[in-house]
């Protein structure tokens, strides 16, 4: 396996999940679903099966969710259901819970593949309680559905050491990361470390930059789970600069979705972000550990240093993105090859000016359901082989 040094080295292998019925329950109520608006179910999936064969076009091999768990062994969906299938008999006092645990693990070992899958993804719970009709029981059904699952990029980071099983920032994402790394295990990609205790890590956080790392710190990704990747060398880089968010607005609520990488001296930032002083919250700061070579730890060696300043100086030319385009996640684009992007559809002129004199080719997905999850091309992409450019 070549793992990705580099955001802008062509990919070759990605993981994805289109969207199904988990998403329902989260579009009713969008806010506690977090996502931005309602949207259409169907409509969504339909857009995410069109950029899959955007994708497939470009000859990157695209893994999916559904059908990885379609090959996986029986015991390992029986186990994932075993953890989510609730059997709630707190109404009922005098039920006893052994033989309620043994009727719910065998109607587990009874379940088809398909029912064992639609299980993992809606986590339904059974609240039971006693009734003189029919079978002596009733019930009200309660799902805590995977309805973020096809934000692919949040739940594992891929860096040139190898596979990282994140720890999500919100409980009701937790279980989306057994699911993934149940994924990892069947295509034989056997993670290297997984975030615990009050260690939080996103995807949506992290950028292989050729001869460093990236990782954003904020809303989504705190400094413990940062300090579990040094401490077990996970980056496999070097130099480690830690991204420092100071605004913590769901909107921008990882490093991917104010700033994002083309090419080795090319990257885009929105314009807020770009031009914000340092008595602002937009303003964007960095701290910069490295690698020491004895002990293989990691000593921070500057701080608060500011994040455009060190992208310039190394550089990086920077396109600004106005804010109509940022809504509409001009930023949030997924790089395939060196200045070559996958980006959605109907940003604004000038904007698609810039990258044409920048020399970069874009082929415009069309996403316009899906953005209303917050979440754009990059989010619903795991990269998980790129090609290392020579």
């Amino acid at each position: 396996m070549s793992y990705p040094q580099a955001e802008w080295h062509k990919a070759g292998v990605i993981l994805m999940h289109t969207p199904g019925a988990e998403l329902f329950n989260g579009v009713i109520h969008p806010s506690a679903g977090l996502f931005e608006h309602y949207f259409d179910v169907e409509q969504a999936a339909k857009e995410h099966l069109g950029y899959i064969r955007l994708l497939e076009n470009n000859g990157i091999r695209v893994h999916t969710v559904i059908s990885i768990l379609e090959e996986t062994g029986i015991d390992t969906l029986q186990t994932l259901a075993k953890k989510v299938l609730t059997y709630d008999i707190s109404a009922i006092p005098d039920e006893d819970e052994d033989t309620s645990e043994s009727y719910r693990q065998q109607t587990i070992s009874e379940m088809s593949r398909g029912d064992l899958i639609r299980c993992i993804l809606l986590q339904p719970t059974v609240k039971l309680s006693r009734t003189d009709n029919n079978t002596g029981y009733e019930a009200a059904y309660i799902q805590n559905p995977l309805m973020n699952l096809y934000f692919t990029r949040d739940q594992s980071i891929t860096t040139p050491r190898g596979h990282v099983i994140c720890r999500m920032n919100s409980s009701q994402r937790t279980p989306e990361t057994d699911v993934i790394e149940v994924c990892y295990e069947h295509l034989g990609l056997k993670p290297i470390l997984r975030i615990a205790g009050e260690g939080r890590l996103e995807g949506g956080d992290y950028f292989p930059a050729g001869t460093i790392s990236l990782i954003g710190c904020g809303m989504r990704t705190n400094r413990e789970g940062i300090r579990q990747m040094m401490e077990a060398d996970a980056f496999g880089h070097d130099t480690v600069v830690v991204v420092c968010d100071h605004k913590f607005w769901q909107m921008q609520m990882h490093l991917d979705t104010y700033f994002n990488i083309i090419d080795r001296d090319l990257c885009t930032m929105v314009r807020s972000r770009m031009e914000a002083k340092p008595d602002q919250p937009e303003y964007v700061t960095c701290d910069i550990y490295v690698r020491q070579k004895v002990d293989k730890t990691y000593s921070l060696i500057q701080e608060d240093v500011p994040f455009v300043s060190f992208l310039q100086e190394r550089g990086m030319q920077i396109i600004p993105i106005d804010t109509e385009d940022e809504l509409h996640y001009a930023n949030n684009y997924l790089t395939i090859a060196p200045r070559q992007i996958m980006a959605v559809g109907g940003q604004s002129e000038a904007f698609a000016n810039q990258l044409k004199t920048a020399r970069v080719k874009v082929e415009w997905v069309p996403l316009e359901s899906l953005i209303d999850g917050y979440g754009a091309a990059h989010c619903m992409t795991q990269v998980l082989r790129r090609e290392k450019q020579h």
